[in-house]
Formats: structure tokens, C-alpha cells, sequence
């Protein structure tokens, strides 16, 4: 198809997979980053030979400076900017606010610009969330309600900055065209020893920062395949207001354990715990641990995901849970992020 396209968040996960896939289509790239001294020389690393297919540009989520720069001349955005943080914020505010607000600025200069499409990259987080039962199945027309309890900041973020967004659209966008794209949880190989949050999970299981594995679980999605359905919500016509899933099965901690240790030299996996922790660990771990204590709540529970919808109205796949676990280990061997 091609085109003008921003990718916000150029230093990301998904994002930089997202322009690789982009810029192999033949599309005109511009990225923002927060610092452009520190980042441009690190995306030209990554793509040596885009040359002008690629522009950078410095834009913070909450401040107007290098938006309108950034969005002139755009036909496509996608969204995929959005605070993310290792440990639980003193306050949730520091995830609520800039998600919501850098989404609304993203918007209103993308429709200043003359923006037609306009792709969010939401999360599971604003779907699947907020509910009692243990085990259940959601689809793209459930959403979290963050009035339960057991909602945590990140959480509560994203589901607050996609229905922000949403509103927006229909009061405001003029003629943009709207789409979600919700992951689950982001799979796959890393370029660099700058990862992201996303692949802890699988550092913390091959490294034995996590002896005994919790009784926690999530859906599964690569980033190369999620990147792909980002690309297909930016081309497709027609998917005005449209909300896609990115998901594959979903799997619990130990069964990741297993995946690991059954497709990894013996040598690579001795580190990677065996056992289920207790619940009542779990419990005392949370006394002492904001990040466990944040996290508690999702003991025991098992959030399937309905993804048939992108099948059938895009032509999505993905490929299976166990190479995206797979090549992100050896991805964060071979970078040196974890020792083995």
C-alpha cells in the first residue's frame, strides 16, 4: 500500500518490529523518541540503509513541542508510545495520566495534520481485567472495569487511554479513522540488551531470580506477529471504530517453565524452576514486595482469549506460543541479558 506513517515510540518493542515491517513495504517513516541524541543513532543502527525512508523525531507524551513536526505530511498513525514501568509507580497517576493524555495529543495532531487512520496500540490490559471469576474468555467486546479492586495502575492506564481515545474520535476526530489493537503478552526475540518490560518473565525464569513459579499465567502474542496485525489495521480499509485482539493461547508460568527447559540446551535451563509455588508464599512475598502485592490478586486465574476475530476479519495468524518463548530466550542469551 504505502504511505506517510508515524510510529510513535520508535525505540520500543513493538514499535521498532512495527517500522522494520513497515519500512519493508515500501512505506515513508517517521518515529518520535523522548531524546533524539540518544535514540537516532540507535534506530540507524538497527535499519543502516533506510536513509530518508526514515525521519526521527523528539516528541514527549506529555508536552505539544515536535508533534505537529512529526505528524505533517502523515496519512497513518499508529500509537504505540505509552509509559510502562518495572516496578508498581508510588501513585497511579503516573501511568493514568501520561497514557491517556499522550494518546488524546497523539490524536489531536494527527487530525490537525489531515490523519486518516489513526491505530491504537491498547492492550489486553483494557479487556480482560477486573472481574472475580478464575477462569473465563474474552473477547474485543469485553472491557476491564476498573472500579474492581483488584485493578492495578498499568491496568487501569490502559483501559482508561483507549476509551479517552474512543470518546475523542467520536466528538472531536473529524474524519480519522479509528482502530485498537490489544496485546496480550509480548513474546519474541530482542535486537538489542535494552528489552522490554514485556520479556522479564522469561529473563526472570532462565536467570533463577524466580526459584518456584507462581501460579500466574497470560496469553501469548510475538511481537513479529503483532506487528503484523498493526501493519493489516493500517492498510485494510474500512475498520473504522474496530477493536483486534492480538493473542494466542494463554499459558501459565510453569508451562513456560517446561517450554524452556525442553527446547533449550540442559546447560541454558538449569536455572529455570520446576515447581509451582505455594499460594501462601506467594502471599508472604506480597507483604514485603509492592510488584508482588500489586499482582496477588491474579492468582489461580486463567484469562483465555477469543483472537478469532482478527482471523476472520483480517486474515491474522500467529505463529506458535512455544517459538515466541523460545527465540526470546535465546535472543536474551545471545545479547547477554542473561548469563548462563
Amino acid at each position: 500500500m504505502g504511505g506517510t506513517v508515524l510510529v510513535t515510540g520508535g525505540t520500543g518493542y513493538i514499535a521498532g518490529e512495527l517500522i522494520d515491517q513497515l519500512l519493508g513495504k515500501g512505506w515513508t517513516m517517521r518515529t518520535t523518541v523522548r531524546s533524539n541524541a540518544k535514540s537516532e543513532g540507535k534506530l540507524r543502527k538497527r535499519w543502516p540503509d533506510a536513509g530518508e525512508q526514515l525521519s526521527v523525531f523528539e516528541a514527549e507524551l506529555m508536552d505539544d513541542a515536535g508533534w505537529a513536526e512529526a505528524t505533517a505530511g502523515c496519512t497513518h498513525v499508529a500509537h504505540v508510545a505509552s509509559p510502562i514501568a518495572a516496578a508498581a509507580p508510588k501513585h497511579e497517576d503516573e501511568m493514568i495520566v501520561p497514557a491517556r493524555e499522550g494518546t488524546l495529543r497523539a490524536l489531536r495532531f494527527a487530525r490537525d495534520a489531515g490523519v486518516t487512520r489513526f491505530v491504537q496500540t491498547s492492550s489486553m490490559a483494557a479487556v480482560a481485567y477486573g472481574r472475580a471469576e478464575k477462569v473465563y474468555t474474552v473477547s474485543e467486546k469485553d472491557w476491564t472495569n476498573v472500579d474492581h479492586p483488584d485493578v492495578y495502575p498499568y491496568v487501569k492506564s490502559k483501559t482508561i487511554a483507549e476509551r479517552a481515545a474512543r470518546d475523542w474520535v467520536a466528538a472531536e476526530g473529524g474524519g480519522i479513522e479509528f482502530v485498537s489493537v490489544n496485546p496480550s503478552m509480548v513474546l519474541g526475540p530482542v535486537h538489542d540488551a535494552d528489552f522490554s518490560p514485556s520479556v522479564e518473565v522469561v529473563k526472570q525464569l532462565l536467570n533463577g531470580s524466580m526459584p518456584m513459579a507462581p501460579d500466574l499465567g497470560f496469553a501469548i502474542v510475538d511481537t513479529r506477529d503483532c506487528a503484523d496485525l498493526h501493519v493489516r489495521c493500517l492498510e485494510t480499509p474500512g475498520l473504522a471504530g474496530e477493536r483486534f485482539l492480538a493473542s494466542g493461547r494463554f499459558y501459565k508460568m510453569i508451562e513456560v517453565a517446561r517450554i524452556l527447559r525442553d527446547n533449550l540446551p540442559p546447560e541454558q535451563t538449569r536455572k529455570v524452576p520446576t515447581r509451582v509455588m505455594p499460594n501462601w508464599m506467594v502471599s508472604i512475598l506480597a507483604l514485603v514486595n509492592p510488584g508482588v502485592r500489586s499482582i496477588k490478586a491474579e492468582i489461580g486465574k486463567s484469562r483465555n482469549v477469543d483472537f478469532s476475530h482478527a482471523k476472520e476479519r483480517l486474515g491474522w495468524a500467529t505463529r506458535p506460543e512455544a517459538e515466541s518463548i523460545v527465540d526470546c530466550a535465546k535472543s536474551l542469551i545471545a545479547h547477554g541479558v542473561v548469563k548462563v
